[in-house]
């Protein structure tokens, strides 16, 4: 492994329970409130969520929506079931837990499953629903991450083998994980600006 890759690893491998602890007590508060929101929705559907800004970020017209029962129950139940295991795997690194290949490939499986759900509610929320839930972006800005940098920690330790001809596909992404991070925000918040800009953009 070059030694570029080596430093950027060791890196990987310690910041990785600082995310999955941050995401996880991020995302519960974000699953909490949501939660308390729809519940008082439901039992009255007058009551306007602390998160109602402006007509744009709205947190009850995405309540309201369809999508927001993708599962037939709402979506932050999902969340209260998932960050809490993101939570206790960083507790357990930073007490020098190891954990088995099936384990990280079952928190891979996870995450591949959060990023596709996230980016689906994005698209929902801005292109059908046409609000934005602050709450609900909050965890979508905590899933991207986690799920780059499981990804990126996976395939360079092996858990997720390539074969060897895709080694400098993996190294590229690996020496410029952050900028791909951010390009990968600026796109979101970019589309976000672009679609509701009839509305922000006499601020600007």
């Amino acid at each position: 492994m070059p030694e570029k890759n080596k430093k950027t690893f060791v890196r990987f491998a310690k910041t990785l329970p600082w995310i999955f602890v941050i995401a996880g007590i991020v995302g519960l508060i974000a699953s909490s409130m949501l939660v308390y929101d729809n519940n008082k929705i439901a039992a009255n559907p007058n009551y306007i969520p602390s998160c109602n800004l402006n007509p744009i970020l709205s947190c009850g017209s995405v309540i309201k929506a369809p999508e927001a029962k993708a599962f037939s129950i709402p979506n932050p139940y999902v969340g209260l079931v998932a960050f809490p295991i993101l939570l206790t795997t960083g507790m357990a690194m930073f007490a020098g837990a190891k954990f088995k290949r099936w384990y990280w490939l079952g928190l891979e499986a996870g995450a591949i499953f959060g990023i596709g759900f996230i980016h689906w509610l994005f698209y929902e929320s801005v292109y059908r629903i046409h609000a934005l839930c602050p709450y609900c972006m909050v965890v979508w800005a905590i899933i991207i991450p986690t799920f780059w940098y499981v990804t990126l920690y996976n395939l360079q330790t092996g858990v997720i083998a390539l074969p060897k001809k895709y080694k400098p596909v993996t190294d590229f992404l690996v020496n410029h994980h952050l900028d791909i991070l951010v390009l990968w925000f600026l796109i979101i918040a970019g589309l976000i600006l672009k679609h509701f800009w009839y509305y922000y953009g006499h601020y600007l």
